[in-house]
Formats: C-alpha cells, structure tokens, sequence
C-alpha cells in the first residue's frame, strides 16, 4: 500500500508541531537555565564551546554563529566557538588520539572555569560528547546536553539537561533548532538587561 505524497507531508508537519507542543509543555524551565547559564558565562568573560556530531554538529555551529554573530537585533558579539569547525584539530586528534577524544582534547586547551560546555546529541549517548562533557565538568565548566529520547549518559551526567523525549531523529532535530532559537532570544534579552 503506498502512501499519498500530501498525506505524508501533512503528518510529519503534525508530527513536528505535536513534538513542538509537547516539549513547551513540560521542558521550558530547563531552556530558560540553560540561557541563563550562557548569558552569565559570556556577561563574565567566559565562553561557550559547543559540539556534536553530524546534523548536531550543524546545529553546533549554527549556535556559534547566533552568538558570535548576532540573533534577532544588534548586540556586542558573544564568546562562542563550535569544536566541529575547524578541520585541521579535528582531524589532528582523531588521528593522534582517537574520534573518542576530539572534543575532550579541545575543552581541555579550551575550556576554563565559568565556560559553558555545550553538547548536542539526539541519542543522548554519542562517546566522545559524553567524554567531553565529563572533562569539562572536571575543570568547572556548567555542562549543558540537548539530547533526545531518554537522554542517555550525556543527559544523567550534565548540569543542565534539555532533553526532547522523541524517538523520532527527524523530530528531535526540529525541537533542538526551535530550543537553540529560543536560548538566543532570551540571551539577547539578558545581554541588553545587563550588558
């Protein structure tokens, strides 16, 4: 039995709004604390560092971009890096080190107390996100997972946790861009209250 190209696209846009509502409906505490945390850590001299793999690594350094850019107004621009971007570290400590370790490794010459360590995973349990939330919570980074499904290792580890409880990847990935817009929203609003 096939499927009607309209009827398709019709359900995963209904899929996507539900995913959408559900997530407003019990998780906006956590995107609040999450912005908070950022916008306090740039507001003192810190920093954010994000990473993930694949599409999150995308949506890495379209947050870096939003921060170090700007969002929706003008505003000073905003400490961030995507441990994803630069090609020559990454492949240097996957090579050296093992794709284990390629995030570790750069939080651990990056990162300092008051930074925030931002990993993205939609499994929740990616090895090298997990390790190197684990380094960065050792030197005092606020460790921020977005995860989906049940969050995984990464999500019971990290100080703030965004989890989008969807099965779906699809889904997850839509709620984590809709999350990420919705931190710099409210960044922007602290960065002006304060800065």
């Amino acid at each position: 039995m096939t499927i009607d190209s309209l009827t398709l696209l019709q359900r995963i846009f209904a899929d996507s709004a539900r995913s959408l509502e559900t997530y407003a409906k019990v998780a906006l505490p956590a995107v609040q604390q999450a912005a908070d945390a950022i916008a306090r850590s740039v507001l003192t001299g810190g920093k954010v560092l994000a990473f993930g793999n694949g599409g999150s690594a995308s949506d890495a350094q379209h947050l870096v971009a939003e921060l170090v850019g700007r969002f929706e107004g003008e505003r000073r621009a905003l400490a961030a890096v995507g441990l994803t971007a630069d090609s020559n570290v990454v492949t240097a400590i996957s090579n050296d080190y093992g794709y284990d370790r390629v995030f570790a490794r750069q939080i651990e010459g990056l990162g300092r107390r008051g930074d925030v360590a931002f990993g993205i995973s939609t499994s929740g349990r990616s090895p090298n996100v997990i390790a190197a939330l684990n380094v960065a919570k050792e030197l005092g980074l606020v460790t921020i997972a977005l995860t989906g499904k049940d969050g995984g290792q990464m999500g019971a580890g990290a100080d703030i946790h965004l989890n989008v409880a969807e099965q779906a990847t699809p889904r997850v990935q839509e709620v984590h861009r809709t999350i990420l817009h919705a931190m710099c929203s409210l960044i922007d609003v602290r960065i002006r209250e304060q800065g």
